[in-house]
């Protein structure tokens, strides 16, 4: 006969899984009790708004050669010095700093700050104050514009009244010379003759 076992199945030896199973529980347990040591979460700050210009068009149409050992802050693209990450476009460039990751990176959570009422006016007052003030100044700007202006009219006005002095003036003088028959010898020579006939030699 040949050597066939009288049972086919698999066999298990269950004291060691039993050992196995008991292991992977207890570290379990550890990690659980890791983790309540380590306290409550962190307690972040609201969002708040930014304090700084988003610097997008410095390095806009310029040149720059990268190499092998250019560091990741000098290389193509917008670098963002909190992440240690490089953006290649504008655009992706603001999702990410207006992003969660780069918000908790900075300790801020993504929540806003619930404004007050108080609150609420005293902006609603403060943007009023700068609109009086951006209108006292248009309006300075304005009288100091129509001002200039009308001085220029002024001016162009006095220059055309000289001019039409002059005009009258030359005028009457060429009105005389024709009237008393004097001509001048030059423009006479010039034409030919000495004269018109008015007088006698």
């Amino acid at each position: 006969m040949t050597g066939r076992p009288e049972d086919h199945r698999r066999k298990w030896d269950r004291d060691e899984f039993e050992r196995l199973a008991a292991d992977r529980l207890r570290e379990e347990l550890e990690l659980e009790e890791n983790k309540s040591k380590k306290g409550p979460p962190v307690k972040r700050e609201l969002l708040k708004q930014r304090d700084y210009k988003v610097d997008l068009d410095s390095r806009l149409g310029k040149s720059v050669v990268i190499n092998k050992n250019t560091p990741t802050s000098h290389s193509g693209g917008y670098y963002c010095n909190v992440c240690d990450c490089v953006v290649k476009d504008s655009i992706n460039f603001l999702d990410h700093i207006n992003g969660k990751k780069h918000q908790r990176n900075l300790g801020m959570s993504m929540k806003v700050e619930r404004s007050s009422l108080d609150q609420v006016k005293a902006r609603f007052q403060s943007n009023k104050k700068k609109l009086e003030e951006k209108q006292k100044d248009y309006e300075l700007e304005g009288r100091l514009q129509e001002a200039a202006e009308e001085e220029q009219r002024l001016k162009e006005h006095r220059r055309e009244r000289r001019k039409d002095r002059k005009r009258k003036l030359q005028e009457d003088d060429l009105d005389d010379d024709v009237s008393s028959g004097k001509t001048n010898p030059d423009i006479a020579q010039i034409m030919g003759f000495s004269g018109f006939g008015g007088s006698k030699k």
